[in-house]
């Protein structure tokens, strides 16, 4: 199954319409599922005396306000929409996390359907309940979350019955970046296990080897911020991919989807053409006369296959030859 990659854009446009644009565009050209962005109106969000996260205090190296870190980043319905167009222009399915009830129905009405709920409102019931009841597709970050928290939105989310198959659980480490110490993917086979819901990594590391081992332990879907340039002044910045960075790591998530297969053993046409040649057959070790004993002493196992298979040796020792062999003839009865 083909892994969903969501390239998280979040707020690395700096408020700059051109550099969303430019945004999309990356995300497009390292080919991956979704772009996404952060859709919010600050007001409803968060309270002007509000503090910033110490990451987002280095990143940004300055002290400010997380109201006017927000509003700084605001993208209104506008905007919104022009980059919805954009991303239809280069063909790749556009989502947003959304973080208040106003902004989502602005989404739902610009025909937007695939919602992503933030780590942060996790516990917004009244939001994650409007959700439930117009989103097709669903994407639910986990991060700072306890088992209780994330089964009383679940009980939301599943309510509505047509969205079941198309819910994804991400697990999240909410630090940015995500130490590896940290990341602790394998809760995700026990999340997948105890909610029956399709699983997802949400990943703020900075190690490509973070992707490829949530794959491997059944990631669905794989989410990575990146951006333009690292040396931008924001709080995500640093914590994101520039975009050769994001089309590597999107081709390892890939690989890893090649090299996982599936759980069929089988053999590939090269493994069946190098199977003629590496598997042996018994063979004379030395000339064999009519009627003389097959024994250890006149038989071989040697390359190639094509007659009888070494599995048969004890069948052939004891038996008499009824014709003559020649060395490294193989041994019929």
């Amino acid at each position: 199954m083909k892994t969903i990659v969501i390239a998280e854009a979040g707020v690395n446009h700096n408020g700059d319409l051109k550099k969303a644009k430019k945004l999309i565009k990356i995300a497009a050209k390292a080919k991956a599922d979704y772009v996404k962005f952060q859709f919010y109106k600050t007001e409803n969000l968060v309270t002007k005396n509000s503090i910033t996260a110490n990451y987002q205090k280095k990143n940004f190296k300055k002290e400010i306000s997380q109201y006017k870190l927000l509003k700084k980043y605001e993208l209104n319905e506008k905007k919104i929409q022009e980059l919805i167009n954009v991303s239809k222009k280069y063909k790749i399915k556009f989502l947003s996390s959304v973080f208040d009830e106003e902004s989502l129905e602005k989404l739902f009405s610009l025909k937007i359907f695939d919602i992503k709920i933030p780590s942060g409102e996790l516990n917004n019931y009244p939001l994650i309940e409007r959700i439930a009841k117009k989103a097709k597709k669903i994407f639910i970050s986990t991060g700072m979350a306890t088992i209780n928290e994330i089964a009383g939105a679940l009980k939301i989310l599943k309510k509505n019955k047509k969205i079941k198959k198309n819910l994804f659980l991400m697990h999240c480490h909410t630090d940015y970046p995500t130490k590896i110490k940290d990341v602790n993917l394998r809760v995700m086979p026990f999340l997948h296990k105890k909610f029956k819901v399709r699983i997802g990594y949400s990943d703020h590391s900075l190690n490509n080897s973070v992707g490829i081992a949530a794959v491997s332990l059944g990631a669905e879907v794989i989410e990575k911020h990146f951006t333009i340039s690292k040396k931008l002044l924001g709080p995500d910045h640093k914590a994101s991919l520039e975009p050769k960075e994001l089309v590597e790591f999107i081709n390892c998530v890939r690989d890893t989807e090649l090299l996982l297969g599936s759980s069929i053993k089988k053999l590939s046409k090269n493994e069946k053409s190098i199977k003629k040649i590496v598997r042996k057959s018994i063979v004379a070790k030395t000339i064999i006369k009519k009627g003389q004993i097959f024994s250890n002493q006149n038989i071989i196992c040697k390359r190639p296959e094509g007659g009888m298979p070494p599995k048969l040796w004890n069948s052939v020792l004891g038996k008499k030859a009824k014709k003559n062999f020649i060395k490294d003839q193989r041994i019929t009865l």
